[in-house]
């Protein structure tokens, strides 16, 4: 007869039974795992294009190197690259005493895309002349051409590239001296050519002129009953800012006689302009400027009736109608 102490007793040697079995099998587990630990190790084998190219510990470090590299280069010439395929990774257990080549991987992967290359080219006249590598050389070469007012000064530029092909680089020094091209001096005269010597004709000057003020003219240029005018009067308001018609160098800033202070660029071998009459001058002879800059000043000076600027162009020392180019 079945009783419930015998049903009870049973269970709880069914249970003993599998207590002893989880024990045993938990124990068991933990010896394979150690020994395991002991004898094996965690890997990827990474693979590129279907080829085995090495072990890896830390998969998510390798990636990110592989990425960091891709997108910034080496912080040198190489910018970036362009890698079309990306390694594959798969998770292994390894005896120990393989090692991870995680450099050789990294080698291997970048060198199968394409790398860009990151340089400066220094142009002249939009051509490329010369290379270098970083933005302070490129800006370097600029403004040493400028200290040495090199005549070529404003045809030197400089463009930042990206190209799969890598040039060959020159330092700062020998590309200034290859690019430097000597300014001829300009004679800084002490008299003025103010001969009434007249041309009506429309001679090329080479140059472009800008209008040095805006306002009304007054006298024109030619001959007439009361004289020889040899230039163009514009009347203004007293004080106003005279620029430059083109650039070029102040060969004169002075007083002169019936002129009053006035300033002569030489904007050529052959063109000169002159800015007479002015109530101040901002340049003095041998200065150097460029068209639009400040040089003087409106005023009645010399013989004058009122506030204007007479403009004169000169060739070869004969006044031209500056209304032919400029007005």
């Amino acid at each position: 007869m079945i009783t419930i102490t015998s049903i009870f007793k049973n269970m709880i040697i069914f249970l003993r039974t599998w207590i002893k079995l989880i024990v045993i099998l938990i124990l068991g587990l933990a010896i394979m795992a150690f020994f395991a630990f002991v004898v094996y190790q965690p890997m990827y084998a990474v693979n590129l294009d279907g080829e085995f190219i090495g072990y890896t510990k830390d998969k998510s470090k390798l990636q990110k190197k592989i990425h960091d590299y891709e997108k910034n280069g080496d912080s040198g010439t190489v910018a970036f690259v362009e890698i079309d395929t990306l390694p594959e990774y798969t998770m292994c257990l390894l005896k120990k005493g393989y090692t991870a080549n995680d450099d050789e991987i990294f080698e291997k992967v970048i060198r199968s895309g394409v790398p860009y290359y990151k340089y400066y080219a220094i142009m002249e006249n939009n051509e490329e002349k010369y290379y270098v590598q970083t933005y302070e050389e490129a800006e370097g070469i600029i403004q040493s051409l400028k200290e040495k007012n090199s005549k070529n000064q404003n045809d030197v530029t400089y463009v930042l590239k990206y190209e799969t092909e890598l040039k060959q680089f020159t330092d700062v020094g020998t590309t200034v001296a290859a690019l430097y091209v000597e300014t001829p001096k300009v004679v800084v005269n002490k008299t003025v050519n103010t001969k009434k010597t007249m041309d009506y004709s429309n001679t090329a000057l080479g140059i472009a002129l800008i209008r040095p003020i805006s306002g009304t003219i007054t006298s024109r240029f030619g001959t007439r009953s009361r004289g020889t005018h040899t230039g163009l009067d514009i009347a203004t308001s007293l004080g106003t800012p005279i620029k430059a018609a083109a650039s070029g160098t102040v060969t004169y800033a002075g007083y002169k006689g019936s002129y009053g202070y006035m300033v002569v660029i030489s904007h050529n071998s052959s063109v000169q302009t002159y800015y007479c009459h002015c109530s101040k001058l901002y340049v003095s002879a041998g200065d150097t400027v460029n068209q639009g800059d400040t040089i003087a000043a409106v005023g009645s000076t010399g013989n004058s009736t009122g506030p204007h600027l007479h403009l004169e162009v000169r060739v070869n020392g004969v006044a031209k109608n500056p209304q032919n180019y400029v007005y």
